[in-house]
């Protein structure tokens, strides 16, 4: 297959790539040479689909619905054979609201940048939604 790197090509970027994410959604940062010219990015929000084509385009979905700065937590990184998996937690404050969200992320890894993305996310949840869920929930691993 043209263009699929080995699965040691891919491992050696995984660990500075995932940090580079991190740094960007909780800073807002761009980091050079994260994404490739042409990356695809295939997001997935509650009841909405959004794509874009392109680094800048892919930087821009990102800051135009959700440009706040907050903390990461990573719950999972997985070294994938062409890229990684990353579960994570995001938290922010807007408006004077604390907020919450939760998501999954593939990035496939092509010539060291990710060349694609496609991220699964919960949607934003304001205080109200997160003291429902708090009561009506008991979760077997936080």
């Amino acid at each position: 297959m043209t263009g699929v790197e080995s699965p040691t090509d891919t491992t050696a970027r995984v660990g500075e790539l995932a940090d580079a994410l991190i740094g960007w959604f909780e800073t807002g940062a761009r980091t050079p040479g994260l994404f490739s010219a042409e990356v695809l990015t295939d997001l997935t929000v509650p009841q909405w689909r959004l794509q874009t084509t392109g680094e800048e385009g892919t930087y821009r979905l990102r800051e135009r619905h959700h440009p706040y700065p907050g903390t990461v937590r990573v719950e999972r990184l997985e070294s994938t054979e062409h890229g990684l998996l990353l579960q994570f937690e995001e938290r922010w404050t807007d408006g004077g609201q604390h907020w919450y969200c939760r998501e999954l992320l593939y990035a496939r890894i092509t010539g060291g940048a990710i060349s694609e993305l496609v991220v699964y996310c919960t949607g934003d949840w304001d205080e109200v939604q997160q003291q429902r869920h708090a009561r009506e929930v008991t979760l077997v691993k936080p």
